[in-house]
């Protein structure tokens, strides 16, 4: 695991998105859209970050 400030910065984007997807599977509950949904530029651009952070974890 990388300790960098970018690392500890991706992990955290990484517990979130995982944590989004189980509730998007357990109760069809998507938070992001949620609480971005009303711009959804901001809202892709947190999904594009999440990813990323998982890429960077790899």
């Amino acid at each position: 695991m990388k300790k960098d400030t970018l690392g500890m910065i991706a992990l955290v984007l990484t517990i979130i998105g995982g944590l989004n997807w189980g509730l998007v599977g357990l109760l069809n509950l998507d938070l992001v859209k949620a609480i971005f949904g009303f711009m959804p530029l901001l809202q892709q651009i947190v999904y594009i970050l999440v990813g990323l952070s998982a890429i960077y974890l790899a």
